[in-house]
């Protein structure tokens, strides 16, 4: 039996990515989730890492798994190890397969899936079902005592983005979950820390002055982050966040980061694009700068994946529009 690994891939907008083989393989036209083989002492984790890079040329984050689908084909059996797995990239470099596209949840079950993904399909389907929380329900002041022990677990036990909304929501009514959240964040143990400041993020998108106090704190504990997934949230938060609410030396600690960041070899693609969006609103408060950032994105993008060269386009057209005078200042 073969042991093979795929990923159900979900982008920013919690849509989820397909992709078609073609005509000359064992499933001619059909759809599934990318993934493949597992390698000769390789964990099940480096293998749907290194297959989505290899034929996609995307960065991908896992976030949960899904139960393995046992699938007798006929001329084989394989044994589908299915993760949940979240990107910023929104193009894919087909390498292996004819074409792709990005499915809103609700249209999964009308893909024409292989036979084993059709069950990978069905599985997240009904995960999403059993664990959505209602969204009229809401941790209230009364559970404090408890709050640590119950956030934490439920925290730990997302795996969708109705229920990172949910506990978002909670966090607006009740500010003691969203001091936990940002608690949380910066807990050694990588799982609760991501998931935490994920969902941290997502108050903010409704309610960016709530995190207001918070973003002198978080500029100054970005060298000190060494959960990459964490840093893409905190970054994200800021890349979204009104900059003028940071002061003038923090501005400064946060471009030189976001410098850094930009310009190393080692930065996750997620984490550059957000320095990318973090400079160029600094830019507009420092004109001075704007030399420096097209640089770095130039340089950036003659060997980036295509999702941070298509978000460096967009950076440097933003860039040209600036009025002169700004960029002469």
């Amino acid at each position: 039996m073969l042991n093979v690994t795929c990923a159900v891939i979900r982008n920013e907008d919690n849509q989820i990515l397909v992709v078609q083989r073609g005509e000359a393989t064992d499933h001619p036209f059909k759809w599934e989730f990318p993934g493949g083989k597992l390698a000769p002492e390789e964990t099940e984790e480096d293998c749907i890492l290194r297959e989505v890079d290899e034929e996609l040329s995307l960065e991908i984050i896992i976030c949960g798994r899904l139960r393995e689908v046992e699938h007798d084909y006929g001329h084989k059996q394989i044994k589908l190890i299915p993760f949940i797995c979240d990107t910023l990239d929104e193009m894919p470099i087909l390498s292996e397969h004819i074409d792709y596209k990005w499915v809103d949840i609700k249209d999964l079950i009308s893909v024409d899936f292989s036979e084993a993904d059709v069950f990978v399909a069905g599985d997240y389907l009904k995960r999403q079902k059993s664990e959505k929380f209602k969204n009229d329900q809401t941790i209230s002041e009364s559970d404090n005592l408890t709050i640590d022990k119950d956030l934490q677990a439920i925290i730990n036990n997302m795996m969708s983005m109705p229920e990172a909304e949910w506990v978002a929501a909670s966090a607006v009514e009740n500010p003691a979950i969203f001091v936990k959240l940002y608690e949380y964040s910066f807990s050694p143990d990588k799982h609760l820390s991501f998931r935490a400041s994920w969902t941290l993020s997502k108050v903010c998108d409704r309610y960016p002055e709530m995190i207001y106090p918070y973003l002198s704190q978080i500029v100054d504990s970005l060298t000190g982050i060494d959960n990459e997934s964490t840093l893409r949230s905190f970054l994200r938060i800021l890349s979204l966040t009104d900059i003028d609410k940071i002061n003038r030396h923090h501005q400064g600690i946060l471009a030189d980061f976001s410098f850094s960041q930009l310009n190393s070899g080692f930065s996750a693609i997620a984490v550059k694009a957000y320095s990318m969006e973090i400079l160029y609103k600094l830019t507009l408060i420092y004109p001075d700068l704007a030399n420096e950032l097209s640089a770095s994105i130039r340089v950036l993008m003659e060997d980036g994946s295509a999702g941070i060269t298509s978000r460096g386009r967009m950076i440097l057209r933003k860039l040209a529009d600036m009025p002169v005078k700004s960029r002469q200042k």
